[in-house]
């Protein structure tokens, strides 16, 4: 099990490495003008190259790649450009990821607490009224645009429930439609695959020795289907909940949310490569970090799960 552990969080260190380096050198080789934002056209060319010199973005790129990764290593994340000029990066993030946190932490419990629920009784009652009403939800939030799907809320939600679109910290209110809305897919998503996890358990042989041992359709739901189907999900898991806690960008700029969701999508549109180099390298930590816990969340929750081949190789 060590093994295993150390090779895959060795094989995360090498993906982040990949995925930090070839962010750093795409956004390298994007046009100048992105560095300069709308000042471009009115600055000279000497004005220009001296800029960049003190940036050092006029060294060779792998210079600059091994000047990023030594101030990578001592923390330093850079300082913004155009979004706040020469303001530290991690000072930006320090105020933002807070909010994504909260947000995202309320999501993710709701998530789980209306999702995976949902699923198992979908599955305890297959082809039944509640599960027909569960599988019509679930396929008319899956088939509607995400665009069309939040419009529906906004306009609805907030009409019949008096709730306000635009975000307040202090008025938990305004979290409400947030909250709910980062939170729609992701209850779909789980009940769905719980759904379906625990209708491939009940077919199988170990069901059938319960049933003829005397155990009754609800413990064998509760204490093997359920606990045997979630294995399966778990390594699913933790990516799906560390994106959920990181917010998201469509939802957080749709109701003004100060996260790190609408802040990318702010340093987009002001063209603040360093900004958008590194909240990109964020979200790409949080993906390699996802998988690599989903890996490990799996093996932890059923025991059965071997990494060794035949004959006891590797």
């Amino acid at each position: 099990m060590l093994e295993y552990i150390l090779k895959r969080t060795a094989g995360a260190i090498i993906s982040l490495f990949v995925v930090i380096t070839l962010i750093f050198v795409l956004l390298r080789l994007m046009p100048m003008e992105g560095y300069f934002g709308a000042e471009y056209d009115k600055l000279s060319e000497e004005v220009r190259a001296s800029m960049l010199a003190e940036k050092g973005l006029d060294q060779p790129i792998y210079v600059q790649l091994f000047n990023f990764y030594k101030s990578l290593f001592q923390g330093d994340l850079g300082k913004s450009w155009i979004y706040r000029p020469n303001y530290p990066i991690v000072k930006i993030l320090e105020k933002k990821i807070p909010y994504s946190l909260k947000i995202g932490v309320i999501s993710m419990i709701f998530s789980l607490i209306v999702g995976i629920p949902l699923g198992a009784v979908m599955a305890r009652f297959k082809g039944k009224f509640a599960d027909k009403l569960g599988t019509a939800f679930i396929a008319i939030v899956e088939a509607l645009p995400t665009a069309v799907l939040m419009l529906f809320l906004q306009l609805f939600f907030s009409s019949w429930f008096n709730l306000s679109l635009l975000f307040d910290k202090n008025n938990y209110a305004t979290w409400v439609l947030p909250i709910f809305s980062i939170s729609l897919l992701s209850i779909c998503s789980y009940a769905m695959w719980m759904r379906r996890y625990m209708i491939d358990n009940i077919n199988m042989d170990y069901v059938k020795l319960a049933r003829a041992k005397g155990l009754t359709d609800k413990q064998i739901m509760v204490k093997h289907v359920l606990r045997n189907a979630f294995a399966p999900m778990a390594q699913n898991l933790p990516s799906s909940i560390i994106f959920t806690i990181s917010g998201s960008l469509y939802i957080e700029s749709l109701y003004s949310i100060p996260g790190t969701g609408g802040l990318l999508v702010k340093a987009i549109q002001a063209q603040d490569n360093p900004l958008v180099q590194m909240l990109v390298m964020f979200y790409a930590v949080l993906s390699v970090v996802g998988m690599l816990l989903g890996d490990l969340a799996m093996m932890a929750c059923d025991p059965r799960i071997t990494f060794t081949k035949k004959g006891g190789s590797r």
